[in-house]
């Protein structure tokens, strides 16, 4: 297998993140996109996860659980609540993926040579999130086409299944930051998933996106109902079937996107300026 090589636009040997310009900055954001784009070409078998977990997670919910959760017979009803929820789970299960990759690079010592070049800490991190993005959008199509053969309905109109899409993009972008800085910090891939799936287990299956939050007990139902996943499940489902509350569970939604990128996104920056 060839090495994969990089070419980043030249700027002054030395210079920090605070003179480089926006220009520049994305010369570099694109330079490093392209090495990560042509490490998934060169690995085609990293793409395994994006490609086959969403055809196994909706055959096995909606046939081994369907009937159970929907009553025998009502597997097409069940499709329609299970697929926009699983929008919000393949986001959360892409990202868990980032963490891993830069703590990988960081053990195989690639991190450290780009921290030795003249170019932005924070367009290294960019970059790994706008090819996760990338694998996010694969992953939820192969999704949706598969919701398709299974006899899910567009019931809403064009614009708002688009606006599910760009929704559940925006929050798995935001979870990339929080497992780039796991992953920033924590010793070894093992330890990523290990940590990551001890937050990723409650919080897909205390939510809405498998089933209905009434059928819960109270308990359960008051944690499911401040669950982010919760509210961009619901938000998805509103969009895609046309019925149901929108406004607020996708303004919820947002407001923890754009917070979780507003805290976790400096420290993961500042991790990796600092990480030895």
């Amino acid at each position: 297998m060839s090495a994969v090589t990089m070419t980043v636009p030249v700027t002054e040997p030395g210079a920090d993140e605070g003179r480089i310009g926006l220009r520049a900055n994305l010369r570099h954001i694109g330079a490093l996109v392209r090495r990560n784009a042509l490490q998934i070409k060169q690995d085609p078998e990293s793409m395994f996860d994006a490609l086959l977990m969403p055809v196994i997670f909706i055959l096995l919910f909606t046939y081994v659980f369907g009937g159970a959760i929907a009553g025998k017979g009502n597997q097409d009803k069940y499709i329609q609540h299970l697929v926009p929820g699983m929008m919000a789970m393949m986001g959360m299960n892409i990202a868990m993926a980032v963490g891993t990759g830069v703590n990988e690079d960081f053990r195989k010592g690639v991190m450290d040579r780009f921290r030795t070049m003249p170019i932005a800490r924070s367009s290294v991190l960019i970059a790994k999130i706008v090819v996760e993005i990338g694998r996010m959008l694969i992953a939820t199509a192969i999704l949706l086409g598969m919701g398709f053969l299974l006899g899910l309905e567009i019931k809403g109109s064009v614009l708002a299944f688009l606006a599910s899409i760009v929704l559940s993009t925006v929050f798995g972008a935001a979870l990339m930051w929080i497992f780039i800085l796991l992953g920033l910090s924590m010793k070894t891939p093992q330890a990523v998933q290990g940590v990551a799936m001890l937050v990723l287990m409650p919080l897909q299956f205390g939510s809405s996106i498998f089933t209905p939050t009434t059928k819960m007990p109270d308990w359960l139902r008051g944690f499911t109902e401040v669950n982010p996943l919760s509210n961009l499940a619901d938000a998805a489902r509103a969009l895609i079937n046309g019925e149901g509350a929108v406004a607020h569970p996708t303004l919820v939604t947002l407001g923890w996107a754009v917070a979780i990128t507003a805290v976790t996104m400096p420290l993961a920056v500042r991790k990796f300026r600092t990480k030895t």
